[in-house]
């Protein structure tokens, strides 16, 4: 009567990665679900969800990902498609590219920033102008 499919174990536990505190990583990270980072990551990361860079955590690489919370140590090449949070512990060297930017006061931001805002609307490359009735 009832088709139970069984959950896969990723399901049970929820869809967050996580790198705990005390612990280096040197590589590549590609996930397709949520990250924390706590610890050291040297590599490039890529991920279809969140990240966030706790504030014992540090990245020495590049990031692609949707959104991402920062309260440690960044420095290269980020692109977030969606929404950029710096907190107030954050150090952030390099390039950013992001949507929008939060930034908390303490923050220490040096790095080139391009905003480049989603466009819902494209037609052949070029932005439609939004009629009003």
């Amino acid at each position: 009567m009832f088709d139970k499919k069984p959950k896969s174990y990723t399901d049970l536990l929820g869809k967050t990665n996580r790198i705990v505190e005390g612990t280096t990583i040197k590589g590549d990270i590609s996930s397709p679900a949520d990250f924390r980072l706590d610890g050291h990551l040297i590599g490039d990361f890529e991920s279809k969800g969140k990240l966030v860079i706790g504030p014992a955590g540090s990245v020495k690489g590049n990031i692609i990902c949707k959104n991402c919370d920062i309260e440690g140590k960044f420095d290269g090449k980020i692109h977030v498609k969606e929404i950029l949070n710096l907190k107030a512990k954050a150090v952030i060297h390099g390039e950013v590219i992001c949507g929008k930017l939060a930034v908390e006061p303490g923050a220490e931001f040096t790095a080139t920033c391009t905003m480049k805002p989603h466009i819902k609307n494209l037609l052949h490359g070029q932005p439609v102008e939004e009629k009003t009735a």
